[in-house]
């Protein structure tokens, strides 16, 4: 048998099909088990709130996930490629933050008596 075989549509599709609510199962036993063993170990004996059950865990999971964002991947805002500035953007940076948080200008630096 090849690779090739294999690699066809015919073989992917079923496999999918099996697949994907076998792994949605075990993602919400597994999710949602930390989180209820978690919820259940800590919550109910330090504030005197109720043991919840294996769907709460999952629901609470994806409360979590809509409220905060996460599980990785670039979740809750992203990542941002930093722009490449050139060094006179730099520096027109470096003056407005040392205006803004000094009082006081590069110009104004540079014209200053030196001690």
């Amino acid at each position: 048998m090849s690779i090739k075989r294999f690699m066809k549509w015919y073989y992917i599709v079923p496999l999918a099909i099996v697949a994907a609510p076998v792994m949605i199962a075990l993602f919400v036993l597994l999710g949602g088990g930390v989180v209820m063993l978690l919820w259940n170990w800590l919550l109910p004996p330090l504030f005197d709130l109720p043991r919840i059950t294996l769907l709460q865990g999952f629901g609470l999971l994806m409360l979590c996930r809509i409220l905060f964002g996460g599980f990785g991947g670039g979740g809750g805002g992203g990542h941002h490629k930093r722009r490449c500035k050139s060094p006179q953007d730099r520096e027109q940076f470096r003056d407005r933050m040392r205006e803004r948080f000094d009082g006081r200008t590069a110009d104004a630096e540079a014209k200053a008596p030196a001690d």
